[in-house]
């Protein structure tokens, strides 16, 4: 792969799974300087979003993809990135000194070995950032982390090929890739069913408007957490509030049993971490840890 003062020379970039992630990444590629020139989109909605962001892309066949490009991203579910990689390298598809890059944050690169066999440089770049397929979507790259993983000797074209998209290139070992990705996941996409199930339960409560009452404290919180960790909690576990953690549990049995199991896990991993801590006088983490057990 030729380079210039060591980032990677302008490339001809494919596209195979031009969703709401792919079709980001191929035009902040545009942005940077490469060319998106092919795209596998089966979908109706995938050749409108084509069309849409990555306007110099043709429309062909996964294999046609590949051999017309330098650089392939293959953006597709978790799940399907081992079937996509294999048929890739099946189909005699010349993938010889070809960039194929995935951006699933559970994998490393050993998924792309049936690519990496016949010749392929595999790259796992994922950007830690949530997409919603809106516009924004794009300027949301900037400056946000990307998780990188790579053979040794492909690392700097990867972590260059993240800073010319506007991010910042975080390298993660191969044996780390899933517990890196547990993590993004546990923090944002739990954190977005928590909030709409406090919003849920504040409209249960008689609240007009749910979004107006939470946006001032959770984002208070989120700042607390982000800075300094458990020692920016507050609230009725930290306070060992045994009666008060009672009659949360009460009330949500009678009007959201389903809330009841997660509001109870996570008031018990809330106490652990607050006790780990120093936080949580043991009298007081008694009484809580009892309650949390009935």
């Amino acid at each position: 792969m030729e380079t210039t003062q060591g980032r990677p020379a302008r490339l001809r970039v494919g596209v195979i799974g031009p969703g709401r992630v792919g079709s980001v990444l191929g035009q902040a590629l545009g942005r940077a300087g490469h060319k998106v020139v092919a795209a596998s989109a089966v979908s109706e909605a995938s050749r409108e979003r084509v069309a849409e962001r990555l306007p110099t892309a043709r429309v062909l066949e996964p294999a046609q993809v590949a051999e017309a490009s330098d650089l392939l991203l293959l953006t597709v579910p978790d799940d399907a990135l081992p079937d996509i990689t294999e048929g890739l390298a099946s189909t005699g598809a010349d993938l010889r000194g070809k960039l194929l890059v995935h951006a699933s944050g559970a994998h490393g690169y050993g998924v792309l070995a049936p690519a990496t066999l016949v010749g392929a440089l595999p790259l796992a770049i994922h950007p830690a950032m949530t997409f919603t397929g809106r516009d924004e979507d794009i300027d949301r790259l900037a400056n946000c982390a990307f998780g990188v993983t790579a053979p040794e000797q492909l690392r700097p074209i990867a972590e260059a090929l993240v800073v010319e998209m506007g991010a910042e290139p975080v390298w993660i070992e191969e044996e780390k890739r899933t517990l890196y990705h547990a993590a993004l996941a546990g923090g944002a996409n739990h954190l977005v069913t928590l909030v709409a199930d406090s919003a849920s339960l504040l409209s249960a409560a008689g609240v007009p408007e749910p979004g107006r009452m939470l946006a001032p404290m959770l984002s208070a919180a989120l700042d607390n957490a982000l800075r300094l960790g458990i020692h920016g909690l507050s609230g009725p576990v930290l306070r060992g509030d045994a009666g008060t953690v009672a009659g949360h549990i009460e009330q949500l049995r009678e009007n959201a049993p389903e809330s009841v199991a997660s509001y109870v896990e996570l008031a018990r991993l809330t106490a652990d971490r607050a006790i780990n801590a120093g936080m949580l006088k043991p009298e007081d983490a008694v009484r809580l840890l009892d309650v949390l057990r009935r």
